[in-house]
């Protein structure tokens, strides 16, 4: 008969445990546990009794703890941590993956953590998805595929604002004026973002004064405009499968310029 009885028995004492280990592996796990029982108690301070969420109302208490704004993007980039589902809404399980991630389980450790948060976010390799994630979060409704323009036109202000305001400035303003469209899609805005980081756009910004308007009994506000040029259209190219919106833009654009 096969001698499994003295195996079994060389394996489990070869097997004994560390004291050492089991001690420090249950250090860990208690720190653990006490942890997410702090980051639970923090969402509790936001959300609310009735949805058992934090709710807009909460985020905007939130907001005032951490000493941000609400429209500052590094709260969108906190969602995208999240990978929050619902706009303005943070779930339990979205609110313990993200701060379990920047280990934060107290309103400092969290607003410290924001700064780290944004490198992360503006770092190549996780910005695409950021990028996408924002129009995904802006969409509201069940399969709503379009956002509104003027969302969008603030959508971009706030995303890819500080790192192409010009880009950024022309393409709000067309988007402003143009009448052709009254919604983008996923793919228009992803084409914009690959317009941003693609297309060699040399922008000179002038400030000129337009007039000044004067009456009988007051004197009406000043009016400003950007007159914006573009030296260097030449490598943008409309075979390329951008857009229609994109290319008709570079069409005006070129057009000022001539």
């Amino acid at each position: 008969m096969p001698r499994t009885s003295s195996k079994k028995g060389s394996t489990g004492s070869a097997a004994s445990t560390n004291p050492a280990a089991d001690l420090f592996r249950s250090a860990s796990s208690k720190a653990a546990s006490k942890e997410l029982e702090r980051i639970d108690q923090l969402f509790h301070t936001y959300a609310s009794s009735s949805s058992g969420m934090i709710d807009p109302e909460g985020i905007e208490f939130l907001c005032s703890d951490l000493e941000v704004e609400h429209t500052d993007v590094r709260i969108l980039m906190l969602a995208w941590k999240m990978q929050s589902e619902k706009q303005g809404y943070f779930s339990l399980n979205e609110w313990r993956k993200g701060l379990k991630a920047l280990r934060a389980d107290t309103v400092q450790k969290l607003k410290k953590a924001l700064p780290e948060l944004e490198k992360e976010v503006r770092r190549p390799s996780n910005f695409v998805d950021f990028y996408s994630y924002a129009f995904q979060y802006c969409l509201t409704e069940e399969k709503q595929k379009s956002i509104d323009i003027e969302s969008i036109c603030l959508l971009l202000d706030l995303v890819l604002g500080s790192q192409f305001r010009p880009q950024v400035d022309a393409l709000i303003q067309y988007l402003r004026m143009q009448v052709d469209y009254k919604v983008i899609n996923m793919d228009q805005w992803m084409g914009f973002f690959r317009f941003v980081n693609e297309v060699n756009l040399q922008f000179t910004l002038s400030i000129l004064l337009i007039t000044l308007f004067v009456s009988s009994s007051y004197m009406s506000n000043l009016v400003f405009v950007q007159q914006i040029s573009f030296p260097d259209l030449s490598n943008y190219d409309s075979t390329l499968a951008w857009p229609l919106i994109l290319d008709n833009f570079v069409e005006l654009m070129r057009e000022k310029q001539g």
